[in-house]
């Protein structure tokens, strides 16, 4: 499985971007995409998940009700829809995809994912 992020830029806070992840290769019922970030100088964090296959998904508490993660399985891509965005929400994005969950919500860390895509920056000002 192979992930092209795209879709970051400059944004003012309370504004909006959608993020697009383009996937190629052999997918998998049991394949979840997930979209995570790296703020400036922390470390790679969990954003949100999507199941391929049955489409629930998966939030950190912290974009809950301002980010909607969605998939389109015809043109293979997962979008991540962000809005109200906030200076905190200023990091490079990256989705990344596994094939090896036992549920959707299990172990929600980098780690976990053996596919990424290169990250895309989405910076905030206030």
């Amino acid at each position: 499985v192979q992930l092209q992020a795209s879709g970051g830029g400059l944004v003012q806070a309370g504004g909006s971007l959608r993020l697009s992840c383009a996937i190629s290769g052999r997918t998998s019922r049991s394949l979840r995409v997930g979209w995570f970030r790296q703020p400036p100088g922390r470390e790679r964090e969990f954003v949100a998940v999507i199941s391929w296959s049955g489409g629930r998904e998966y939030y950190v508490r912290s974009v809950k009700g301002r980010f909607t993660i969605s998939r389109d399985i015809a043109k293979n891509m997962v979008y991540l829809q962000m809005n109200s965005l906030k200076p905190e929400d200023t990091a490079d994005y990256y989705c990344a995809a596994d094939e090896t969950a036992v549920y959707l919500e299990y172990d929600l860390v980098p780690a976990a994912f053996g596919f990424w895509g290169q990250g895309t920056l989405v910076t905030v000002s206030s």
